[in-house]
């Protein structure tokens, strides 16, 4: 297997995924990271991704990544041992139906429509002293967005963070910034004894946790009080649309069998409000980016919009025929993944193929080897896509050969019937946005839906344009692609929109 070495200050200098794309390129899609006191295998080509997350899946954890998230996680479904992730796994999953799906929208809508009432207002304010646009950190304000979403849909909890501060808003902030640290800091200084009392970042952290666990056990205690336990067929037969609570929290209390303690639950919404939160913001974020520097795609997006939604909000059906704006956001996410990378474990000694281009005996891979996906080399491979770095939304509508790629089938729509949205299936996981195989992200489906609506309610009412230069937008990795310093943009109300 190739190797790269050096040293482990090569890997701090800038974002992590970008130096695993130039050691990509040059010694192929499989290779050895040799930095430091433990070596990784960096894998990069889809014929190998198929078989660790689809076709091998239980003979892999979550490796370092588990270890990084559980003291925030706990056993929840990103962190949790195969056992755990089994059983709540079953139970989570028909929780994201598609009657909840339907019902969710209302809340899309309703969230976005705060963040567009908050710019308009801004923008009254700047018309009466003689301006028209204004400047707005619009990572900070996809983030506070995402986390309403997520309040409300995942637990029935309005943060209420798009207009307000609080100590949860604040404490739930200062955890996902623990989590984005641990990600990316490669000594677990936490683990140290006494570092939660010692460490200011850790106490500060111990105490946000706190918070929010006590918010949630709130949330949890609430939902049992007014439990009405159903089978999972009626539970998802129930009329989403008017209930009063549609949450997660509530499918999950009500289901038949499913009893569990409030830890195991606190540790499932804790899951998904950091991994949905985090997601979904820098979806938009670069989403955004990429539109800034293309203002044809922007006026073509704006009168798909103008077209399917004229005034309106958007809807469930309405969404099916918002394929631009889908189109942007799913090119977004092949450009700029989240996260950039997939972490597991081997449980076992396992030979990996060679994959394209590889050593066609394959590598054998011993027990207890990490092993980093990288979505994002696998996103830009000049070996699997046309123009891999530029943002071309038609290349998801055709089909791609194999061209001779034994092992790879190619890219064709046709193999996902009525999916709204490319995926792994269609790209034979050339295209792996939310993973693959039976650990993929049960919430894919609610994260690309949000994006939709919220992008098409932004270009709806505002045009956008970066303050500064593409350049000037420097990234930061953890969990997923941030800006250094936000995605700062002039938003100007549209001379012809609604």
């Amino acid at each position: 297997m190739p190797v790269a070495e050096g040293a482990v200050s090569d890997l701090f200098g800038r974002p992590l995924f970008f130096s695993l794309y130039d050691w990509f390129l040059e010694h192929g899609s499989v290779y050895k990271l040799a930095f430091g006191p433990k070596p990784f295998v960096v894998v990069s080509d889809p014929i190998v991704v198929k078989h660790i997350l689809r076709e091998n899946a239980f003979s892999f954890d979550k490796g370092v990544l588990a270890d990084i998230l559980e003291p925030i996680m706990g056993k929840g479904l990103i962190p949790a041992d195969l056992d755990t992730w089994n059983q709540r796994r079953r139970v989570i999953a028909p929780g994201f139906h598609a009657l909840y799906l339907e019902a969710m929208v209302k809340v899309f809508t309703d969230c976005s429509g705060r963040t567009t009432e908050k710019f308009e207002k801004l923008l009254d304010g700047e018309r009466s002293r003689g301006g028209d646009a204004i400047e707005l950190d619009l990572e900070a304000e996809f983030s506070s967005l995402a986390l309403d979403i997520i309040g409300l849909g995942v637990f029935n909890y309005d943060f209420g963070s798009v207009t307000k501060e609080s100590p949860v808003i604040q404490a739930v902030y200062g955890t996902l910034f623990e989590a984005e640290h641990r990600s990316t800091f490669y000594i677990p200084y936490w683990k140290i004894p006494l570092a939660r009392w010692v460490v200011p970042r850790q106490r500060k952290f111990h105490y946000d946790l706190k918070i929010i666990n006590d918010c949630l056990d709130g949330l949890i205690r609430n939902a049992k009080d007014s439990r009405q336990e159903a089978d999972v067929e009626k539970l998802q037969q129930r009329d989403y649309l008017n209930i009063k609570d549609a949450s997660v929290l509530r499918f999950l209390v009500d289901m038949r069998g499913a009893d569990v303690d409030d830890r195991q639950l606190r540790d499932d919404l804790m899951t998904m409000l950091i991994a949905g939160h985090e997601t979904t913001a820098a979806v938009l974020t670069w989403a955004v980016f990429l539109l800034a520097q293309n203002p044809s795609k922007i006026k073509k997006a704006q009168a798909e919009v103008d077209s399917v939604l004229g005034q309106e909000s958007p809807t469930f059906e309405s969404i099916k025929k918002l394929e631009y704006i889908r189109l942007i956001i799913v090119e977004s996410l092949r450009l700029y993944p989240q996260p950039p990378l997939l972490i597991r474990r081997a449980l076992q000694e396992v030979v990996l193929p060679g994959g394209y281009k590889g050593d066609k005996d394959g590598y054998t891979i011993p027990a207890g080897t990490d092993i980093f996906i990288s979505v994002y080399n696998l996103h830009r491979s000049p070996y699997f896509w046309d123009q891999p770095h530029d943002f071309v939304l038609e290349r998801f509508q055709v089909q791609k050969e194999s061209e001779g790629i034994e092992g790879w089938a190619g890219f064709d729509p046709s193999r996902s019937p009525g999916a709204l949205y490319p995926n792994e299936i269609i790209s034979d996981f050339a295209f792996l946005p939310f993973g693959g195989g039976p650990r993929k992200c049960v919430g894919d489906q609610f994260a690309l839906m949000e994006s939709t609506v919220a992008l098409a309610m932004l270009l709806q009412k505002f045009d956008v344009e970066l303050r500064g230069s593409p350049e000037s937008v420097e990234l930061v990795t953890g969990a997923t692609i941030h800006t250094k310093n936000g995605l700062w943009c002039k938003l100007k109300r549209r001379s012809n929109g609604y």
